[in-house]
Parts: structure tokens; C-alpha cells; sequence
């Protein structure tokens, strides 16, 4: 009998919606408290500086209110699951539009950016199309891809200006659901179990199939590293080395297969 087909992962719009905001929130309360010398920082994002991340970050958000004022495509190009694995075709113009932005009034801008987006998704359908660069998407999926934007910049913040930044709950699940259902998507197949707990499992790897008892092939790490390897924020190796994942089983090394997004 042919496999059955793997059901595709729902996510609680009305979480999300709030998710999204919380942890914009979360952002804004630590971007408008740097220093100027902290703004002017470098970050592991190429030649990007502190400020410029900041900013970039106002777009991810900001994106969703400009997406509902365009008009409403005519039919779903993009599901969910394959977003993240077409983010890169975007990576230049990403670059240009963030450097584009004013950032001399940071706290302006994030205090627009969510004024803007409470007032513009408000009695919106789950359903309506919004026109994205990579396709027309659902506004329910393409808020579940903020989340991922939200919670990656975190982590660069965290990691470029020694900050703490908290990850909303819900932002952090959907974030490492989504680029985990994305490796399951690269790389279909049930030889291989994904767990990220306490978020996430997923089959993936051609091969033999488990059905029964504990798989043969596992991969086991927690959420924050999770997202680091799926993003190449950090390598396999040094995940592994570092004891940050636990793999076993002769098809357990998913070096080849990440990063995901990029």
C-alpha cells in the first residue's frame, strides 16, 4: 500500500495574530533602549549594522498591512510549507528595500509599524490572498512566516548587541514548526524522526519506514538551535560537537540537507 499522505500542520490564526504582535512588541521594547554605539554595531548578517536590522525588522511586520492595501490575487500560488525554501530568491532586494528605509526615528517607526498592522488586519479573513514576493498566500500562512522573521532577527539581536530579548511562546512554536514541516517538505520520506521539543516532530528521508516502537534514525535538539541550523546561524558540526543535538542512527546526519532558509 502506497504511504499515507502527511496532513498539513493548522496553526490557530487568532495565536498567531497575536503572536506576531508580542513579539514585535518584544523587539521594539529593546531596539528604542540601544545606545547609538550599540545601533551602529555589526551583526552575523553580512555588512548589516544593528540599526539596519532594527529597521528590517518593521518591514517583516509592516509587510502584512501592505500586502492587504494591494489587491487580492486571483488564486494561492505559495502554500505555507514551501516558504522558506524560496526566501533566497529575494535576498538582493531584501538588502535594498531595508536599506532604503529612514531609521533615524526608530521607536517611530516601530510604533507605526504596530499601530498600523493592529488596525489593518482587524475583521480580516484567515482566507483572503495576500500578493507576497514568492506568490499569493493565505494571510493566515503568510502571518505564520512573520513569525519566523520575528523570531531568526531575534535571535541576530540577541547574538549582534549581547541583548536578552524574550521569544513570545507561540511565535517560537509556529517559527520552528514551520522549518521543520519545511525539511519534512526538502526531504519527504519516513526514515528519519525530527523532534524539537516541545514543539515539533517530523518524518522525513527517504528509506525505511518506521512504524512502530523508537525509530532507528532520530534527531533530537531544542528549539533555539533548531532554528540556527535550519537558518545557518550556526553548522551541524558544531551543533553536534557542541552536544546541542543528538543524532543517531546511520541516516541521522542532516548536514546535507541544511541550512533551510537562508
Amino acid at each position: 500500500m502506497p504511504p499515507a499522505k502527511k496532513r498539513t500542520r493548522s496553526y490557530d490564526s487568532a495565536k498567531t495574530r497575536a503572536a506576531v504582535l508580542a513579539q514585535f512588541g518584544n523587539v521594539r521594547e529593546a531596539v528604542v533602549a540601544l545606545t547609538p554605539e550599540q545601533l551602529d554595531g555589526p551583526t552575523r548578517l553580512g555588512d548589516w549594522t544593528v540599526r539596519e536590522l532594527a529597521a528590517h525588522l518593521t518591514t517583516a511586520v509592516g509587510a502584512v498591512a501592505r500586502h492587504l492595501d494591494e489587491p487580492e490575487p486571483a488564486k494561492q500560488d505559495l502554500l505555507l510549507p514551501a516558504w522558506p525554501t524560496v526566501t533566497a530568491t529575494a535576498a538582493s532586494r531584501i538588502d535594498e528595500d531595508t536599506r532604503a528605509i529612514d531609521a533615524s526615528d526608530l521607536p517611530g517607526l516601530y510604533e507605526r509599524t504596530a499601530a498600523r498592522y493592529e488596525e489593518r488586519i482587524a475583521g480580516v479573513s484567515d482566507d483572503r490572498l495576500v500578493p507576497t514576493r514568492f506568490g499569493a498566500m493565505r494571510l493566515a500562512d503568510f502571518l505564520v512566516t512573520r513569525t519566523v522573521e520575528l523570531v531568526v532577527h531575534t535571535d541576530d539581536l540577541n547574538a549582534a548587541a549581547g541583548l536578552d530579548i524574550p521569544y513570545d511562546r507561540q511565535a517560537l512554536a509556529a517559527c520552528t514548526r514551520l522549518l521543520a514541516d519545511a525539511l519534512a517538505v526538502k526531504a519527504p520520506g519516513g526514515a528519519v524522526e525530527v523532534r524539537i521539543p516541545p514543539y515539533a516532530v517530523v518524518q522525513c528521508v527517504e528509506g525505511p519506514r518506521h512504524t512502530r516502537g523508537t525509530p532507528p534514525n532520530v534527531v533530537e535538539t531544542d528549539p533555539l538551535t533548531w532554528i540556527r541550523l535550519a537558518t545557518g546561524r550556526t553548522g551541524w558540526a558544531e551543533a553536534l560537537n557542541a552536544a546541542k543535538v543528538v543524532a543517531s542512527g546511520e541516516r541521522a546526519d542532516l548536514a546535507g540537507l541544511l541550512p533551510i532558509l537562508r
